[in-house]
């Protein structure tokens, strides 16, 4: 016996309508499965862990993908000063790998003594940002090679003179040959030295661990410490899995910093060197805050001697707001936790 079709049953909104009402249920449970992992991961973590929103940035990755005879020919010309004009600097004389990425100077020392016009940035985990240099002037890291190789105050060189001399090296000769058809060039330098840069990912922070669930790789002060970077705003720059490295800000948002700092530079113009536009006048990349505790002085101008001081600095300029000296060591303390770890081996 067939049983009749209910009427309400034949009409299409009616069935559209349904059919909306159970995804919504089942958008619903899911939300609500969300919630109470996180829930559950709260209680783990203690009350202060309830103002914190695990969104905000994400672990770095582990591994990469990157052919490793590349980064081998990569990491050599990195270390090798035959890239400056006298030979006596190279790429690791600004980032050196054993203290944090950086030269731990105000300005770094190019050839003859040459200083350069800001502070260096640190090359851990470069290849997240969305551009490079503190103006944001090179799209990728294979673009900003040309910076350092040809600056006057750098490296100093040209690149005709880079190539001959690599060619003139028999390791060069025979390295470039295997992996490039056309052997020693300035592209293939640049993609070695880029493809290199690229594998210097940072991951497995006490931060990290924290994010991928383990409840007790922070302490209660660090805990705190990420709720308040939260709460007074700092995320709102620094986040994503490089906590920053992926947009422009102004520097002294809330007050002039450049004036009360005096002694103002071309450098200090920032972004609008490249655009022209005083929209983009004291406009910055906002740096990553990996290994932040490894790269003192801070800023594009290296005027923040500690990781203190540089709060206080943001507190002030960039806030605009005051902040308890509790609340200013629980969050220097939070970010101590995003040391990470180069080849297997803490920095």
């Amino acid at each position: 016996m067939k049983h009749a079709t209910p009427g309400w049953a034949k009409s299409l909104p009616v069935r559209l309508m349904l059919a909306c009402t159970l995804i919504g249920m089942l958008l619903w449970f899911a939300y609500g499965s969300l919630l109470l992992s996180n829930k559950e991961m709260a209680s783990a973590q203690g009350n202060t862990v309830q103002s914190i929103n695990l969104a905000f940035t994400q672990p770095l990755p582990t591994s990469q993908e990157l052919n490793p005879a590349l980064v081998a020919l990569g990491t050599r010309l990195f270390h090798d000063t035959k890239l400056s004009a006298d030979d006596t600097i190279s790429c690791a004389s600004c980032h050196n790998l054993g203290t944090g990425g950086v030269d731990n100077r105000s300005r770094s020392v190019g050839i003859k003594g040459g200083v350069g016009g800001v502070n260096a940035p640190t090359v851990f985990n470069s290849g997240l940002n969305f551009v490079q240099f503190w103006d944001g002037r090179a799209g990728s890291l294979e673009d900003q090679i040309d910076g350092p190789v040809t600056h006057p105050l750098e490296m100093g060189s040209v690149w005709t003179q880079v190539v001959a001399k690599l060619k003139s090296d028999s390791y060069y000769k025979v390295a470039f040959a295997q992996l490039f058809k056309d052997g020693v060039s300035v592209p293939n330098i640049k993609t070695s030295i880029a493809t290199f840069e690229r594998s210097l990912v940072t991951p497995d922070s006490r931060f990290d661990q924290f994010l991928k669930g383990n409840v007790n790789a922070l302490n209660e002060k660090e805990k705190n410490g990420y709720a308040l970077f939260q709460s007074y705003g700092c995320s709102s720059c620094h986040q994503g899995v490089n906590l920053g490295g992926n947009m422009f800000e102004k520097m002294g948002l809330m007050g002039d910093y450049f004036a009360d700092r005096g002694n103002i530079t071309d450098a200090d113009k920032g972004r609008f060197n490249i655009t022209h536009s005083l929209d983009n006048m004291h406009e910055f990349r906002v740096p990553t805050l990996r290994n932040v505790a490894l790269t003192a002085p801070y800023f594009h101008d290296g005027s923040a001697q500690t990781l203190e001081d540089a709060i206080r600095v943001m507190v002030k300029y960039q806030l605009g707001r005051p902040m308890p000296t509790k609340d200013l060591n629980d969050i220097a303390a939070f970010l101590r936790t995003l040391t990470g770890q180069y080849q297997g081996k803490s920095l």
